[in-house]
């Protein structure tokens, strides 16, 4: 007769082997996170910026089709956002392009044109899977742009944010030498300029003089002395203020006002939307920004 021992050894075994074939059966599942959607829209607005869209709606949705970000550019017609979103979900939920679904069914008539009839299906250019190491994790459309190849290059490019986040950076190591440094910031010059699919720029920056108030309504400055000494001002109003160019304003001066005075080696961040100000600078002033999206 087995002992009780043995029985309970053979009894947790079977328990083991019969587990066995139901965890191999889980997998892993990424999912996309809003932080996530955000720099899917980024990307595809700075992409916007790039071709100067004249406007467009970029919507970002999750495996399941549901809206997670939408942005929409100045300009773009009232019904842009129920079609980007339509073009997202069609994409994710059919884990295709939505050019594949519009040139199926306009294939000289002989198309799935009674596909058009399905429920959350929108068969138009600009809509793009969002790829994560082989896995869907949501998708992006765009409409609304200059055309619908626009549509879809804009789409492409925010999916192309997140496409290879365990591979290494997507864009190139950038390398300035010592000289090229030095030249930049004798004149006071951009070191790394905007660019689609990089939500940062790098300013050498030279001050001989004060200059105007300034507010960036989407950009972080954080600002790296090197040389020289300055009065800067941040918070209050801007005086005579006035937009000089998209997300950006300009001034003769702040009120009300925080002072600092910035030395070599100081370092201080100036969050988006916050006004700033060179009230007095002992020139020359230099300083690194990075300007952070």
């Amino acid at each position: 007769m087995k002992s009780k021992l043995t029985i309970s050894l053979l009894a947790a075994l079977g328990w083991l082997l019969a587990a066995a074939p139901a965890t191999a059966q889980v997998a892993e599942k990424k999912s996309l996170t809003l932080d996530g959607a955000r720099q899917v829209i980024a990307a595809a607005m700075a992409e916007a910026r790039a071709k100067n869209a004249p406007g467009g709606v970029i919507a970002v949705v999750d495996d399941g089709g549901n809206l997670m970000a939408l942005e929409r550019l100045d300009g773009t017609f009232a019904a842009g956002a129920n079609i980007s979103i339509g073009k997202a979900r069609t994409a994710v939920l059919f884990k295709r392009p939505t050019r594949f679904f519009e040139e199926l069914i306009n294939s000289n008539g002989k198309g799935r044109t009674v596909m058009a009839a399905l429920n959350d299906f929108t068969p138009l250019i600009g809509g793009v899977p969002v790829v994560v190491d082989g896995q869907v994790v949501g998708g992006v459309g765009v409409s609304g742009a200059a055309s619908a190849q626009q549509d879809e290059e804009l789409a492409i490019a925010g999916a192309n944010a997140l496409a290879n986040p365990m591979g290494g950076p997507a864009l190139p190591v950038t390398y300035f030498d010592k000289d090229q440094v030095a030249a930049a910031f004798a004149k006071g010059a951009v070191l790394v300029g905007e660019e689609p699919g990089r939500n940062y720029m790098v300013h050498a920056s030279r001050r001989e003089a004060a200059g105007m108030a300034e507010v960036h309504t989407l950009d972080t400055d954080i600002i790296y002395v090197l040389g020289g000494t300055a009065t800067f001002v941040t918070g209050g109003t801007v005086v005579d203020a006035k937009t000089t160019a998209p997300n950006e304003i300009r001034g003769a001066s702040l009120r009300d006002g925080e002072s600092r005075q910035l030395v070599k080696g100081d370092v201080i961040i100036v969050p988006n939307g916050t006004p700033h100000w060179f009230q007095e600078v002992k020139a020359p002033f230099t300083y690194y920004v990075v300007k952070v999206r």
